[in-house]
């Protein structure tokens, strides 16, 4: 049996399952986390305290997915899976008397304002407002409260993850289907879906920006992530806050040409916020997906010599479209 030891909490997605797997080909004996376990589920404080004690590595990833209409049950079961999640790790490494020396917490590049005029790094990165940042901010306070001298913390501001996961999948079907053009923001209808929430909630940021489909698509391919989960663990000096982005950040409308390129579509209609918002309404998604200028620099990353397998987001959709 393996002599480490690793904790990962919310395995159940396409990031954790694969998580998971390199783990245990790196040597790990991988004890999960969740609603249904295995090893410990939510609400189980002794459970999983014994599992976090001794760790040598914790990984949290648990979170309701936000693909999703940001309804007043959808918004609080986001926030809620986030922070009391996190919250309930953060009893058990506190108690521990041999706490991991490393724990790796989600979180989200979302955290940072739209953003076309300069890319949002840890150092200098700006943080927006609204439900989306609101849940990001206080989930990564959930992880950095508190004193814990023994164990590393770090948050990973995570871009779009482009695997077999709903992202990719979804933009992929609108291409096939030939609504493969750039997507323009544009005025709609105000509502309160992306008001602030958490105890210092914050007002959201003015919608309706002229994009023109040049707004931001900062993305990271799952390889990648992968690997700067083992480069973080392996870099003692990597602590705080990290983000995981591909340095060669897209535009949407260069995303949707290289979707429309990966599908053998050789046009796709543009899709304007008049047009779109009915569709997400059937969808029951929401339009920030699309519409957010992301912009995230992973300059921690760079600095500390990470080399990205795909730092280019066209070899990255032709290489995940032929798996």
């Amino acid at each position: 049996m393996s002599s480490r030891r690793a904790v990962l909490a919310g395995a159940s997605g396409f990031i954790g399952q694969r998580l998971a797997r390199e783990l245990t080909d790196d040597g790990y004996q991988v004890s999960l986390v969740g609603r249904s376990g295995p090893d410990a589920r939510w609400g189980e404080p002794d459970r999983i305290a014994a599992l976090v004690d001794g760790a040598d590595l914790l990984i949290n990833l648990a979170g309701r997915s936000v693909g999703c209409r940001y309804t007043d049950a959808n918004r609080d079961e986001i926030y809620r899976s986030r922070i009391d999640t996190t919250t309930e790790l953060h009893r058990a490494v506190e108690t521990a008397s041999n706490p991991p020396p490393v724990w790796l917490n989600a979180s989200t590049g979302t955290i940072y304002r739209y953003a076309m005029d300069r890319p949002q790094s840890e150092t200098d990165g700006e943080l927006g407002s609204g439900f989306s940042v609101d849940v990001a901010r206080d989930w990564e306070q959930a992880l950095f409260t508190g004193d814990l001298p023994g164990t590393r913390r770090i948050a990973l501001r995570m871009a779009i993850v482009l695997g077999d996961g709903p992202a990719l999948q979804m933009l992929l079907r609108a291409a096939r289907l030939g609504a493969g053009g750039p997507q323009h923001d544009g005025w709609w209808f105000s509502h309160r879906r992306y008001r602030g929430i958490g105890p210092t909630p914050t007002q959201p940021a003015t919608t309706g920006h002229r994009s023109h489909g040049d707004q931001r698509f900062s993305w990271i391919h799952l390889d990648d992530l992968v690997a700067a989960v083992r480069f973080v663990v392996d870099r003692p000096e990597l602590e705080g806050t990290v983000n995981l982005a591909a340095p060669g950040t897209s535009t949407n409308r260069l995303l949707m040409a290289e979707l429309r390129r990966a599908t053998h579509r050789p046009f796709g209609l543009p899709a304007y916020r008049w047009m779109l918002e009915p569709g997400m309404l059937v969808l029951r998604q929401e339009s920030e997906l699309l519409l957010k200028s992301r912009w995230v620099e992973p300059q921690k990353l760079m600095d500390a010599g990470f080399t990205f397998a795909w730092p280019e987001l066209g070899p990255a959709i032709a290489d995940l479209t032929t798996r």
